[in-house]
C-alpha cells in the first residue's frame, strides 16, 4: 500500500476542510474575485479571510496576482470546481436520503399518537379489568 499517497490524499482533504475555504472556492467558481469581494460576502475578519487564503494558495489550488494595490484570486484549475460539483451531488443525495428518513420517523410519530387496531383492544381490556375490579 502506498502510505504516501494516502497521506497526501488525506492532507488535501483536510485543508479543504474548513467553511471558509470551502466558501471561498464557491465564490471564486465564478471567476477570478478581488479580496475585497470575498470580504463583502464572507462574515469573516480581514486577518482570518487572510489566512484561509493562504492555505488555499499554499496548497495550490488557488492562484492570487496582484492588479495595482488589489490581489485577485482565482482557482488554479477547472477540477477544483468539478470536485465541489460532485461533493454537491454527494452532499444532496445524502440529505436526500436522510430527509426520507425523517419524513418516516414523523409518520411513524403522528401513526403512535393515534390508537391502532391492537391499542384500541389492550385499552378496552383495561378498562373492562377495571370495572371488573370496582
Amino acid at each position: 500500500m502506498a502510505v504516501a499517497l494516502y497521506q497526501a490524499k488525506a492532507e488535501f482533504f483536510r485543508m479543504l476542510g474548513h467553511p471558509v475555504r470551502i466558501r471561498v472556492l464557491e465564490l471564486l467558481q465564478a471567476g477570478p474575485t478581488p479580496v475585497r469581494d470575498l470580504l463583502a460576502e464572507l462574515a469573516v475578519e480581514p486577518s482570518s479571510l487572510s489566512q484561509q487564503l493562504a492555505v488555499l494558495r499554499r496548497s495550490g489550488i488557488v492562484t492570487a496576482t496582484r492588479e495595482g494595490s488589489t490581489v485577485v484570486y482565482a482557482l488554479a484549475g477547472g477540477d477544483v470546481a468539478d470536485l465541489l460539483r460532485a461533493a454537491r451531488r454527494i452532499l444532496t443525495g445524502l440529505l436526500a436520503d436522510q430527509n426520507l428518513l425523517l419524513a418516516e420517523l414523523r409518520a411513524g410519530a403522528d401513526r403512535a399518537d393515534e390508537p391502532g387496531p391492537e391499542q384500541g383492544a389492550d385499552r378496552e381490556a383495561q378498562l373492562g379489568a377495571g370495572q371488573a375490579a370496582g
